[in-house]
């Protein structure tokens, strides 16, 4: 277990569990998606439970992502938290980051841990940092989230819908959702009930757009929410849950 296991500590310095999460750092992604910024993975066990998507269309369950995504979670790749940061701090300054292009944040039970993640906050105050959550917006986790948005560390909530979205923004908190594979792509902006706009991923319409060269995913002040067409081969399985 040398170097390998994560583990936190509550209030009154006990130690309560060991994570077993692994965490690789890719300081130029071959992603075409991302484009070629700083890019990290976390391990399949940091992705929440209440994911509607875990193991049922995630578009990081196949392809070349899944593969390094194995490898990380198998320990073949990546290394503990500790040296993570460490890595991260080596982010040249002001550059664009992503973190968890597939994973999530440390957390347990469906419940963030506060304190890596303001470890992460504080590691990434140099660079302009991003990524997204699945983890439900319990009181814990919006108080959570709504540090790291205020401290420079953007997560963007995943919701699973349209339906989803105002709930989330009326929050407060940078808001991303997830639109039906047959999407008409000639429609850039989609509605919620409460007239906010969704604006389609730039990334959706065009192969010269990706996030290196976007970066709204990074802008946790937006007034409008992204949506993500589904994509990959359970494209069908996450329209299903998208079109709820």
């Amino acid at each position: 277990m040398d170097g390998y296991c994560r583990w936190i500590c509550l209030d009154n310095g006990d130690v309560s569990s060991y994570l077993l999460s692994m965490f690789k750092l890719s300081m130029i992604s071959g992603n075409a998606k991302t484009g070629p910024i700083p890019v990290s993975t976390s391990s399949k066990d940091t992705c929440p439970n209440a994911c509607p998507f875990k193991g049922n269309g995630c578009y990081a369950d196949s392809g070349p992502l899944n593969i390094h995504w194995n490898k990380v979670t198998n320990g073949e790749r990546g290394y503990d938290w500790a040296t993570f940061l460490k890595e991260v701090r080596k982010i040249p300054r002001h550059s664009l980051f992503r973190l968890n292009q597939a994973g999530d944040l440390v957390g347990s039970n469906d419940v963030i841990d506060f304190g890596s993640l303001k470890e992460l906050t504080n590691a990434t105050k140099h660079c302009r940092p991003f990524t997204y959550t699945h983890y439900p917006l319990s009181s814990d986790n919006i108080s959570s989230l709504r540090y790291a948005n205020s401290n420079g560390l953007t997560i963007n909530v995943s919701t699973n819908s349209i339906s989803e979205v105002d709930h989330a923004m009326d929050i407060g908190l940078p808001t991303v959702t997830v639109l039906p594979h047959d999407h008409d792509l000639s429609v850039r902006t989609v509605q919620t009930e409460k007239g906010r706009k969704v604006l389609v991923c730039p990334a959706s319409l065009g192969k010269d757009i990706n996030c290196a060269n976007c970066g709204l995913c990074q802008k946790n002040d937006r007034s409008y929410a992204i949506g993500f067409v589904a994509h990959g081969n359970s494209k069908k399985k996450v329209t299903a849950i998208a079109s709820k």
